[in-house]
């Protein structure tokens, strides 16, 4: 993985760029490095009420609590200081414009609750339907 370049040409213009990091795409290792690298954030010291599902490069966080205020704060934890933290750690980020938020609940609600987690200092859209591909 060394003295790799990235090179682009459009009409008369062309640029070349030293590559220091990353995964070629279709490599036959990039998935294997990846899970390598992934799995330490599956592994982080998570509380009670965090179960944490991964697939691919997709991360999901449910969070048990017993009211939406408590959810809330347990999720800017874990959001905010261990994941952010693994990332930069692991010199890569997440995307906090491709993350969603949703609250579930048992309770029949019908006034619109907002609730505001944080990625990069930004909040994370909240969303009333999620779709997760997991193929």
């Amino acid at each position: 993985m060394k003295e790799r370049e990235a090179f682009i040409a459009i009409n008369s213009y062309s640029m070349r760029k030293n590559i220091t990091k990353g995964c070629a795409q279709e490599s036959c290792c990039g998935p294997i490095l990846w899970n390598i690298q992934y799995d330490t954030v599956l592994i982080l010291q998570f509380t009670d009420h965090t179960r944490v599902v991964a697939f691919a490069d997709d991360l999901i966080l449910m969070i048990r609590a017993d009211s939406i205020s408590e959810a809330e704060n347990i999720a800017n934890v874990e959001m905010g200081r261990k994941i952010t933290t693994w990332a930069e750690n692991n010199k890569t980020t997440f995307n906090e414009e491709k993350s969603q938020v949703m609250l579930m609940t048992i309770r029949k609600r019908k006034e619109q609750i907002e609730i505001l987690v944080y990625i990069n200092n930004k909040a994370i859209p909240q969303v009333q339907k999620l779709k997760y591909n997991n193929i």
